[in-house]
């Protein structure tokens, strides 16, 4: 028999999930930052429209769970950089699975 309900336990998790990802750009944000470290304006250039306001948001909400560390650039210390940790790493998964279900039926 499959449950016609998910255990209230589940729907906080899975909320929590939502509140943390379910933000426009922050899975593209992930995305750009697993190819390599960017520095704050190459972010916002790759991402194309997003306002400096909300490519701050969303990348003080990665680093407080995690998912993205600031580094200070070796050549120019006044310089950050942004990197995906080994914790936002484990997202590259799912954001394959995404891509290949929005290939194969979107």
């Amino acid at each position: 028999m499959v449950p016609t309900h998910i255990p209230a336990k589940d729907d906080d998790t899975l909320d929590q999930g939502f509140k943390v990802f379910g933000d426009a750009y922050t899975l593209a944000i992930v995305q750009v930052l697993s190819g390599a470290t960017r520095r704050f304006n190459e972010l916002q250039r790759t991402l194309g429209n997003i306002s400096p306001t909300t490519l701050t948001d969303r990348l003080k909400k990665l680093e407080q769970y995690g998912l993205i560390a600031q580094q200070k650039h070796t050549i120019d210390q006044l310089s950050v950089i942004y990197a995906l940790t080994e914790k936002g790493k484990k997202m590259m998964p799912v954001l394959n699975a995404i891509e290949s279900f929005s290939k194969k039926f979107l």
